[in-house]
């Protein structure tokens, strides 16, 4: 009997250990994570603010897709940025966005933010102003960075 006992507990503490294990594996991702993927974000802002193509397209894999609204996608770092190249040749251009959810699971995450957008054409013209809702996909990188695969926006302008 003693043993049918003890066979019992030793199962249910084989289940719970793996119930352990498997919710684990599914975490959301550690706090120095979703920091380092704002960081991104934070980076990506910056250059855009300074008019500077390169620094944005740094941030994503070589094999990104970016999908403006209304335009075809892009895909590529150098399509990434000679499509951020193409905007400043043009305009001086102002840049606001934050992450509303960033979330993490394992070496792939999200982040689904808002951004503002003003464009300043450089040979005259009205002033552009723009809203949108954005969705970017970031995987981490062998050496532990996170670059952006997808990046993905709609005009939310009412």
């Amino acid at each position: 009997m003693q043993s049918l006992i003890h066979s019992k507990y030793k199962k249910l503490f084989s289940l719970l250990l793996l119930s352990a294990f498997l919710l684990g594996c599914g975490q959301n991702g550690t706090e120095e994570d979703i920091e380092a993927i704002k960081a991104v974000s934070s980076a990506r802002a910056e250059a855009f603010n300074n008019a500077n193509a390169e620094g944005i397209a740094v941030h994503f894999t070589e094999d990104a897709t970016l999908m403006p609204p209304g335009e075809p996608s892009r895909t590529g770092r150098k399509a990434v940025e000679n499509y951020y190249q193409s905007i400043f040749d043009e305009y001086h251009a102002e840049l606001t966005s934050e992450y509303k959810e960033v979330d993490v699971d394992g070496d792939l995450a999200y982040g689904r933010g808002h951004a503002k957008v003003m464009l300043i054409p450089k040979n005259g013209g009205d002033t552009i102003h723009s809203e949108s809702e954005y969705l970017n996909i970031l995987k981490r990188q062998p050496d532990g960075t996170w670059k952006t695969t997808h990046d993905i926006w709609n005009s939310s302008n009412k």
